[in-house]
């Protein structure tokens, strides 16, 4: 039964086209139901996230266009609008896909640790809509396997790649535990909206938001319990700041020289760190020169961001050979419950044919006859009947000089390869009797 893949992404489409196929946590069980009904799809999983929608599934061969008709029809555009953007991927390219998601290889960040845990929500959902079964449960365990075997042998993720996260781990390097620590964000944009994110995460003691709108500075101050204050406090608030990270569209510096001086004094010289993500710059340059100051402009910090980049990838193509080998080591594993279904079904043939031989032997032992006569006809009969068609199909196969056949054949049966005559003329018997 195939696996199969089929998504939309930030690398194949805009935003525009993916928010029409997104499927909430609300919709989602209802989602995978409909997605299983009718038999096509045996087991399933979406992943839904701001960057992708992916549906992972397991379909009869006959019925690969079923989840990208279902797919097309989650959202309010025509098809001809969506399926440009789709992509799919079906048995080892699928569980590779998959695997790179986990360790978020194919993440717009790369690297990053959420969509694992979005992964693993899709995969709570998916079990509790009981829309998996025997391969998505081993397929799904093995991914997050692989995701933590990849962060501990790689540092896929020990470099930060985003300008915001990179300004608070500095500030994390100059101050160490920020659980004591006071933060102050100048601006209310998304950049200062993520950092302020990063600094709740490192359990921040106290955030203060400062903005020229008030009510957009007690918007973002409010989510993470922090105090709000217009850009005329200051001076009054600068000098209880062991981390400030600025980004505004000031035309002129907000923070001079001068009045960081003034600050630094009422500090009694704690060091201070200062991100200054702004462009124009929202601090006086020269307030670097001041001691115990550490002041980052945007060029700075960017660089800092370009060298992690740089380890990211260099981590991630070791990354992706890991991925290579775990990919196999599943398809190896699916190869092998192909095994196991042969030998239970050649088994339940041997049986049927024992168990018919029986009831034959059984007869003629009632009916008075020889019992070693009895156990020879039986014993003769039951080869016949389990080397029939074996031996039907090789003589097809040696007509047909299926050289191939002929020795599988050999190495399966554990023949000599130099041949036997007796074993031949066995054969050869129980052919022509059966």
């Amino acid at each position: 039964m195939p696996l199969l893949m089929l998504g939309i992404s930030h690398k194949t489409a805009p935003i525009g086209v993916r928010e029409k196929l997104v499927i909430d946590a609300e919709r989602l069980p209802g989602a995978l139901r409909e997605l299983n009904a009718g038999g096509a799809v045996s087991e399933s999983l979406i992943l839904s996230t701001c960057n992708r929608t992916e549906l992972y599934c397991c379909i009869e061969s006959a019925s690969v266009r079923q989840p990208m008709e279902w797919l097309v029809r989650q959202g309010a555009l025509a098809a001809e609008t969506i399926t440009p953007f789709l992509y799919q991927q079906q048995d080892d390219l699928a569980v590779r896909h998959l695997l790179r998601v986990a360790c978020g290889l194919d993440s717009m960040v790369l690297g990053e640790p959420q969509i694992l845990g979005q992964l693993k929500d899709a995969y709570r959902a998916a079990n509790a809509a009981g829309t998996t079964g025997k391969l998505f449960e081993r397929l799904l365990q093995f991914s997050f396997h692989v995701a933590k075997a990849v962060r501990s042998t790689t540092e896929i993720g020990t470099n930060s790649v985003s300008v915001a996260f990179t300004a608070v781990r500095l500030a994390v390097q100059i101050h160490g535990d920020l659980r004591h620590k006071t933060a102050l964000l100048i601006g209310a944009g998304d950049t200062i909206r993520l950092v302020a994110m990063h600094l709740f995460e490192r359990d921040l003691e106290r955030l203060i938001v400062a903005n020229r709108s008030l009510a957009r500075a007690e918007e973002l101050a409010a989510r993470f319990e922090g105090q709000a204050i217009g850009l005329t406090d200051l001076p009054n608030v600068l000098p209880q700041a062991d981390i400030v990270i600025c980004s505004t569209a000031s035309r002129l510096p907000i923070i001079t020289r001068e009045g960081l001086a003034a600050a630094m004094r009422t500090r009694r010289h704690q060091p201070m760190f200062i991100a200054d993500l702004a462009v124009p710059r929202d601090v006086e340059p020269e307030a670097g020169d001041l001691e115990d100051v550490f002041l980052y402009d945007i060029d700075q910090l960017q660089r800092v961001v370009d060298d992690n980049l740089e380890a990211r990838q260099l981590a991630a193509a070791k990354a992706d050979e890991l991925v290579n080998i775990y990919t196999q080591e599943y398809m190896d594993w699916l190869q092998s419950l192909n095994a196991v279904d042969t030998i239970r079904d050649l088994r339940a043939q041997a049986a049927h044919h024992r168990e018919e031989v029986m009831r034959q032997a059984a007869k003629r032992l009632d009916a008075g006859e020889d019992p070693v006569k009895v156990m020879a006809h039986a014993t003769q009969a039951l080869m016949n009947r389990l080397l029939h068609t074996p031996t039907t199909r090789l003589r097809e196969a040696d007509a047909a000089a299926n050289l191939a056949l002929l020795e599988n054949a050999r190495r399966l049966w554990g023949l000599d390869p130099d041949g036997d005559s007796t074993t031949s003329k066995d054969d050869g018997t129980a052919s022509a009797q059966s």
